[in-house]
């Protein structure tokens, strides 16, 4: 469980930072499915909630994390920190016994694995959401998409009603898990 838990989290690593590595120039600007970011505004997003994974796995709080993380945090190499944030959470994830802990969000304490399958899927879903804006492939691994539909699905309400997701989609009953996915969440595949 552990072992295909990680793997997961890295296939959605991997897929979110393809397409980081596609952004060039005036790409950063773009808008995005996300209707309130930019493609820059998107990326921050993630490098933070990357930040994020090391002190909250560590036992820290978000009140005792505080602004430490906020603001713009890409300056003036975003791949870089993109890469940076992604390799530190990855290490923290690995480490033995961190997935065995428990992680204090804003919203509760949860088990790690639990912290580790809502990262990926924001990073599987947001995947997508850069693909788009980028006009690039936006097919994200179905093994990661199918494993965040079945985390996210619980939450259906939940994510509606928290106003960071838009109502879901309606899709047909055999449509695939990355459509699926992305219309729980409010998105249009």
């Amino acid at each position: 469980m552990e072992e295909r838990l990680l793997e997961l989290h890295a296939i959605a690593m991997d897929e979110f930072g393809l397409r980081v590595g596609m952004v060039e120039g005036d790409m950063w600007g773009a808008p995005t499915p996300c209707s309130e970011w930019t493609v820059r505004d998107l990326v921050n997003h993630l490098v933070v909630e990357q930040l994020w994974v090391p002190p909250l796995l560590a036992g820290e709080t978000v009140a005792g994390v505080g602004d430490r993380f906020a603001g713009d945090r890409l300056g003036e190499d975003p791949v870089a920190r993109w890469t940076d944030a992604s390799v530190a959470a990855q290490r923290a994830l690995a480490e033995p016994g961190a997935l065995d802990r428990d992680v204090h969000l804003s919203y509760g304490t949860v088990s790690a694995r639990h912290y580790c399958m809502e990262l990926t899927a924001d990073l599987a879903v947001h995947a997508w959401d850069l693909a788009r804006a980028l006009g690039a492939d936006d097919r994200v691994d179905p093994g990661v998409m199918s494993a965040a539909y079945e985390h996210l699905l619980p939450m259906k309400d939940a994510l509606a009603g928290s106003g960071m997701f838009d109502e879901p989609v309606p899709v047909p009953a055999d449509a695939d898990p990355q459509t699926r996915t992305l219309a729980l969440t409010g998105r249009h595949p």
